[in-house]
């Protein structure tokens, strides 16, 4: 059995150096076991070089510049030769600067622990061996077990692909030097909606399209609702129940042709349209691991694929595309793997937060939950146009909302719509995750005047006289 074996001895194989990739590598080598890391990019993967460090990077430059454009609602005044411009180009250098450190910093802090890490690409040639490409020389990496990291890509349409200069998936928008005029956002998921509300910040004019009948279709449909009029007040048009066909590149930008024979022009466009996973052609049949119709790994609760000694961590598993999700899943897979104490992962535990201006947070239960009667439960949703501190801040958009089980009063769900609700949600996050009552979280002392101030209030508001 695993937790028999001799930890020093364990051979540990990770394809793929993203935060489930990394994060199970710190975890078995700090236990006993000799770790083998083989990563394309650089420590980190894409959530470090071309995903969640540059673009919330990107997006912090932007909320920056938003609160300079709100900011005469305080009171504070500008000179007319004072305006408030960002240099793309000094943005994109900073972002992409620090992702290098940050991948840096990952790649060290490994090293030190004694991980072997190989810059080049792998597959498998069974559930034992990894053959590996690495400057030139095909290597064999033999192994104990494996745990496969290798992320996801954008999901690119045949009839809009990508060329890196007026047509852009996520990953290449650091290639700009100037500010959009005018940047067409296809799709308008968590990615399109960020990337649209960091633009719109940023100065340029934002057409965001979306197939479905509002932004964000999979989330909180207030959060989404209170989030389509702030882009509408911030000037951004929306484009709602419109499927996008094409996008071609015209002499000095491009043309989105829509499904209803309309189209749309602009300067450049992003498509913004999912990921796929990086599963196919890394030997995933060889080496028995079962995938689903749309190429994700199969995984259980504790990351075990349908290969013997083969673990998956991470968004090619296809659970939640969450850098921390990633980093649970990895770590939770080392700890079965060795034998160390493991529960599987809990889904309606994970926090998860969109970086836009306002930022929607979120945990454990949704009011779609309840209204499906998937759950019982109770929801009291509560305005921050009325927190005595978002009125000194002048935030005029947003809300908390706590959702209870009906019956037990135990909390089981949140909302945060506002700035740093990606900060305000632990709260939350810890009152579901610990099977708080509503009574423990209205009854713990909040700053006054704070945004905390009101999940306390909605907890209060929740309380059952017995």
């Amino acid at each position: 059995m695993t937790n028999q074996l001799d930890l020093s001895s364990l051979r540990l194989a990770i394809l793929g150096g993203g935060p489930g990739g990394y994060e199970a590598a710190m975890v078995a080598s700090s236990l006993g076991a000799q770790v083998t890391i083989v990563e394309s990019q650089g420590l980190g993967g894409s959530a470090v070089l071309t995903d969640v460090v540059p673009s919330k990077t990107l997006i912090a430059t932007a909320d920056t510049m938003t609160r300079f454009t709100d900011a005469s609602g305080l009171g504070v005044r500008f000179s007319a030769d004072s305006a408030v411009s960002a240099d793309l180009d000094k943005v994109n250098q900073r972002l992409l600067k620090l992702a290098v450190e940050q991948s840096s910093d990952i790649r060290a802090t490994l090293e030190r622990l004694g991980v072997r890490v190989i810059i080049g690409t792998g597959k498998l040639l069974d559930n034992h061996r990894l053959e590996v490409e690495s400057e030139g020389d095909t290597l064999i990496v033999e192994a104990d077990a494996v745990l496969l990291a290798v992320g996801a890509t954008p999901r690119e349409l045949p009839t809009a692909m990508p060329d890196g200069e007026r047509i852009f998936n996520w990953t290449q928008l650091y290639n700009l030097r100037e500010i959009p005029e005018h940047l067409i956002v296809v799709g308008s998921g968590v990615t399109g909606a960020e990337f649209a509300s960091a633009y719109n910040g940023l100065g340029s004019k934002v057409t965001l399209i979306s197939s479905r009948d509002r932004v964000l279709p999979g989330e909180d449909a207030d959060a989404a609702e209170v989030l389509e009029g702030v882009f509408k007040d911030r000037g951004m048009t929306v484009l709602s129940q419109s499927r996008a066909n094409a996008v071609d590149r015209t002499d000095d930008g491009v043309v989105v042709h829509l499904a209803d024979g309309r189209t749309v022009e602009g300067s450049h466009c992003l498509v913004a349209v999912g990921a796929v996973p990086r599963t196919a052609g890394i030997g995933l049949e060889e080496a028995g691991v079962a995938v689903s119709e749309s190429g994700h790994i199969q995984v259980d609760g504790v990351s075990r694929t349908t290969a013997p000694n083969v673990y998956a961590a991470g968004d090619c598993t296809g659970v939640f595309a969450l850098a921390s999700v990633a980093a649970m899943q990895g770590r939770i897979a080392i700890a079965h793997l060795m034998g160390d104490s493991v529960s599987p992962i809990k889904l309606k535990q994970v926090a998860s937060n969109i970086f836009t201006s306002p930022e929607i947070a979120t945990v454990g239960v949704t009011e779609e939950d309840i209204a499906s009667g998937r759950y019982q439960g109770d929801v009291v949703k509560l305005s921050l146009h009325t927190n005595a501190r978002a009125k000194m801040m002048n935030v005029k958009d947003g809300f908390v909302k706590v959702i209870s089980r009906k019956g037990s009063g135990t909390v089981i769900g949140g909302v945060v719509v506002g700035p740093r609700a990606s900060e305000l949600i632990f709260p939350l996050a810890l009152a579901v995750t610990k099977k708080l009552h509503v009574d423990d979280v209205a009854n713990t002392f909040t700053v006054y005047p704070s945004l905390t101030g009101s999940i306390s209030e909605a907890a209060r508001r929740l309380h059952v006289r017995i």
